[in-house]
């Protein structure tokens, strides 16, 4: 379990149909030790700071394992960073990691909050409108982590799990319940029971619950 990439960037303004768009989705790697913060990594910043960002989604993960995949279906070569993450990581794929794992990253502890929900920036960025779509239909979406303790980070520094949560539903299994099985009420029930998930898709789980 490794921290191959650490990427960061400060908003920029794009141009989204005719309107100016704040985006911070196109990280680039540095080569440097970062403070990470409850919030963010240093000198990283998003654009909108309602659906990303925050001490939920302090830092968002991405598998280096699915790169191969998207260059491939994408017909391009892409550097770490390319999905929008702070941490390429490898051996943590999203089938093996759960809400609530706690790891040890450098002189940091961060707990993993929710998947990534992938956002039509992402479609902008490579020009392909349905790429998020087809990112949630793979269940390559990658996930976000929250900041338990402060610290430094840097590119190859190692994740060393010090806590597997004890209900065990992974980031794959959550992404089943978003997109694929949404009636599955019993798997929604057992999702909310975790107390580490993300505040935001616990809304969304308990609004589907009340929908039902």
């Amino acid at each position: 379990m490794h921290l191959l990439s650490l990427n960061i960037s400060k908003p920029v303004t794009i141009d989204y149909k005719g309107k100016p768009l704040e985006t911070g989705i196109f990280k680039q790697p540095v080569d440097k030790r970062l403070m990470l913060s409850f919030t963010q990594l240093e000198g990283d910043g998003q654009g909108d700071m309602i659906n990303h960002g925050g001490e939920d989604k302090a830092v968002c993960a991405y598998c280096e394992e699915h790169y191969a995949y998207w260059e491939d279906k994408l017909e391009r070569k892409l550097s770490y960073g390319a999905f929008g993450e702070n941490f390429t990581v490898t051996g943590l794929l999203e089938a093996d990691i759960h809400i609530g794992d706690i790891f040890a990253i450098g002189e940091a502890v961060v707990q993993v909050s929710q998947p990534r929900q992938p956002c039509f920036k992402l479609g902008w960025k490579y020009k392909v409108p349905e790429l998020p779509e087809q990112v949630q239909n793979t269940g390559y979406t990658g996930y976000y982590f929250r900041v338990l303790k402060e610290g430094s980070v840097w590119a190859g520094d190692d994740f060393r799990l010090i806590e597997r949560h004890s209900l065990g539903i992974s980031a794959a299994e959550a992404n089943r319940l978003k997109y694929h099985d949404k009636t599955n009420l019993a798997g929604i029930q057992a999702l909310l029971a975790v107390d580490a998930l993300a505040d935001s898709w616990r809304k969304s789980f308990e609004k589907r619950l009340i929908g039902n």
